[in-house]
């Protein structure tokens, strides 16, 4: 019998494989059945951390708001801060409170001072 040579689908499933390993390191880089692994480790990884990502953000403003919400000059705290909101409809978001909080305190400070002004 003649000798088949194979087909190139294998080699380039494989070889997509490596290119996505490519900066792993040791045999995580080079073994077809170790890469295989470690694709699945490393999607799994950014899916799940995706998620978190989104968490540790959301943590980070509502610290954020807090500590200038805590100032000195206005003696209020995040939860009656954010639920005053609600109340009055005031549509920001934490990720722009946090900006606002960061980039110009006397705004933030004159929103507070206008809910609670408008509570009394």
């Amino acid at each position: 019998m003649t000798r088949v040579k194979r087909g190139y689908i294998a080699r380039r499933r494989r070889t997509k494989m490596r290119l996505f390993t490519s900066t792993f390191r040791g045999a995580h880089s080079r073994l077809t059945r170790t890469i295989a692994q470690q694709k699945i480790r490393a999607l799994v990884s950014a899916h799940r951390d995706r998620g978190k990502q989104k968490r540790d953000f959301r943590r980070l403003w509502i610290t954020r708001i807090n500590a200038v919400i805590r100032d000195k000059e206005l003696y209020y705290n995040y939860s009656q801060f954010i639920n005053d909101l609600y109340k009055r409809q005031v549509l920001l978001n934490r990720k722009v409170l946090a900006q606002i909080a960061i980039l110009n305190r006397n705004c933030l400070y004159m929103i507070s001072n206008e809910i609670i002004n408008k509570e009394d």
